[in-house]
């Protein structure tokens, strides 16, 4: 009578990288396993693809460019398209300025998003994305999601 429910949340809680809010980098950062930022990327930001990443942006910490992880948790800023193979979260003080794509969603009170949101179905969030390399591939992953949906 009664189904089990799906996990929701985060699923990788391991976060072997940590960047301080003193740190700026300019240029694109790939990362493995979890990422705890605090501190400032121009540029874009994405996990290993294929692997179960996380993203946790502080309230202090911004990201000018794309950001594409498997979990991402966001209470910062990031001006750039945003895509998540399975979760996004939302906290208070985030500020998204920028597309989200996601598979599942959690949005707190106080959060903003100037940009639109799209429901990954699991096939697509399952599909490899391109690593982040040259001007902006996370926005061509992104147009060809849309194209899918078309």
């Amino acid at each position: 009578m009664f189904s089990k429910k799906k996990p929701v949340g985060v699923q990788q809680t391991k976060l072997a990288t940590l960047i301080a809010n003193d740190v700026r980098i300019a240029g694109d950062l790939q990362f493995s396993e979890g990422l705890r930022m605090d501190g400032h990327v121009k540029g874009n930001v994405s996990g290993v693809p294929g692997s179960q990443t996380l993203l946790v942006l502080s309230d202090r910490g911004s990201i000018e460019g794309n950001v594409h992880g498997y979990d991402v948790v966001v209470n910062g800023r990031i001006i750039g398209d945003l895509i998540a193979d399975h979760f996004v979260e939302l906290q208070g003080n985030a500020h998204v300025t920028g597309n989200i794509y996601y598979q599942q969603l959690r949005m707190d009170c106080g959060a903003s998003v100037d940009g639109k949101l799209t429901k990954r179905e699991t096939v697509q969030a399952g599909q490899a994305m391109p690593a982040v390399q040259g001007s902006s591939p996370l926005l061509m992953a992104a147009d060809e999601v849309l194209r899918e949906e078309r």
